[in-house]
């Protein structure tokens, strides 16, 4: 019997162990997971919506063990941590009457019937960035459609998983929502099994495999598959407004967010006040464990990741950026806050997603340069634009699936979308919770 071993990424001290489940042990997973879920859909959708709610009720007994190891797991401090496990669970009450409506059935002229019917069994394969939270903006439409879900979380955060399957499990019927332990290869094998649907978030590499992996039973899919923010700054804008919104959306969870601002066009008129500003704010954040007072910087969640960083950060001071807060040479496992000016279209931190506590600037002399460079990623989650009037002019212009005019991205009664590569599918709202569902067209 195979184990995954939990590290807290602060020290690299083991937390616990789960079981991994292998390949072999997949189709047998599966077929459970196909044979509760009939039982599962024949169950009204209030009734559905009442056990998940109770579940989801029980899981308030073991709050602060999830919010624990969220910090431990993957490095979040303990403020934000009780907040996402506090957030999730005290939420989902509404949560579960918001996708009842929008999975209720409809009437349409001439009797015409309009029902969302369950798929089958789904696969949500979770991140580590937000394990608690991420995991169940998929996972509670997919059970509430009539669906069982097989959860394959990210090796790097099991336990909270596991505490949270094994919690809603005392409530949930049996097999309902069943656990895949392990790394791709679990992934791989989960995707390549008898399923109906995969739900993911994560990276646009491992969404192409998923993607690859699924092709051959058309099996449906939604997936996030991370950002490359721009931030356009305007000379007309509130600079104080877009320092603050600079450096808090580049440091949140330490810069592991999908939507974490990753590139920052400045106009070079104001460029000067406004990277002195960021660096005066920059440098008043702490760097730590989570459990060390005051922290709002942890630590990167793996080597791996931190050595990404440094190499992107190496590549453009290399390549002639200056460094104006912080170094490219940092040892494992913290980045302290760090801003870099005079990026270049052909730097690595301008090309890929970082992931980490980075501020990342670059001047322009017209707007059309800074929206020309904005666009040109592959990537297209989310955009920010901060200046006056003409702020809104440039905004529709951006390319992607969610952008905010003096504001971040999001919020509201409002889908989480991305465009281009950072999108296939969608969640959240009416709109979102339907595609974990089969419409169903009854005339009579």
């Amino acid at each position: 019997m195979s184990t995954l071993t939990s590290y807290d990424p602060s020290t690299r001290e083991a937390i616990g162990t789960v079981v991994i489940t292998t390949a072999e042990q997949m189709p047998a997973l599966v077929t459970s997971s196909r044979k509760a879920q009939k039982s599962w859909a024949a169950l009204s959708l209030t009734q559905r919506q009442q056990i998940v709610t109770q579940a989801y009720q029980h899981l308030e007994s073991v709050q602060d063990q999830l919010a624990k190891l969220i910090s431990q797991e993957m490095g979040k401090d303990h403020q934000r941590a009780t907040y996402e496990a506090g957030g999730t669970i005290q939420s989902a009450a509404y949560f579960a009457q918001e996708i009842t409506a929008a999975l209720s059935n409809e009437m349409l002229d001439r009797g015409t019937e309009l029902q969302y019917r369950a798929l089958g069994v789904v696969a949500v394969i979770s991140p580590w960035n937000y394990p608690l939270a991420m995991a169940n903006n998929l996972l509670m439409p997919a059970l509430m459609a009539g669906n069982s879900v097989v959860l394959k979380p990210s090796e790097e955060t099991p336990l909270v998983a596991e505490l949270f399957v094994n919690t809603l499990n005392k409530i949930l019927p049996e097999n309902v929502l069943q656990l895949a332990q392990g790394d791709k290869q679990t992934g791989q094998a989960l995707v390549s099994s008898d399923i109906n649907m995969v739900a993911f978030t994560g990276s646009m590499a491992t969404g192409k495999h998923i993607m690859a992996n699924a092709a051959p039973g058309l099996k449906r899919l939604v997936m996030e598959l991370g950002g490359n923010d721009p931030l356009i700054v305007m000379a007309s804008a509130d600079i104080d407004a877009a320092v603050q919104f600079a450096v808090a959306s580049s440091f949140e969870n330490t810069g592991q967010m999908c939507t974490s601002t990753e590139r920052i066009y400045v106009d070079a008129r104001i460029a000067d006040e406004f990277e002195r500003k960021v660096v005066a704010l920059a440098g008043r954040y702490k760097v730590g464990p989570w459990h060390q007072a005051q922290v709002n910087i942890g630590p990167i969640v793996n080597h791996k990741q931190h050595q990404n960083i440094v190499a992107q950060l190496q590549d453009a001071t290399r390549k002639g950026a200056q460094l104006l807060l912080g170094r490219d040479d940092y040892t494992s496992p913290f980045i302290q806050p760090t801003v870099i000016t005079g990026i270049t279209p052909d730097m690595l931190l301008e090309q890929v997603e970082t992931f980490g506590p980075v501020v990342v600037i670059s001047h322009f002399e017209s707007i059309d340069e800074a929206i020309t460079r904005a666009n040109d990623s592959p990537y297209g989650l989310g955009a920010v634009v901060f200046g006056g009037q003409d702020a809104h002019a440039v905004a529709e212009q951006l390319e992607a699936g969610m952008v905010g005019v003096n504001q971040g991205v999001g919020g509201g009664n409002a889908p989480w979308v991305g465009a281009k590569q950072s999108g296939f599918g969608f969640h959240g709202t009416a709109a979102g919770h339907r595609q974990f569902a089969q419409v169903r067209v009854i005339s009579q």
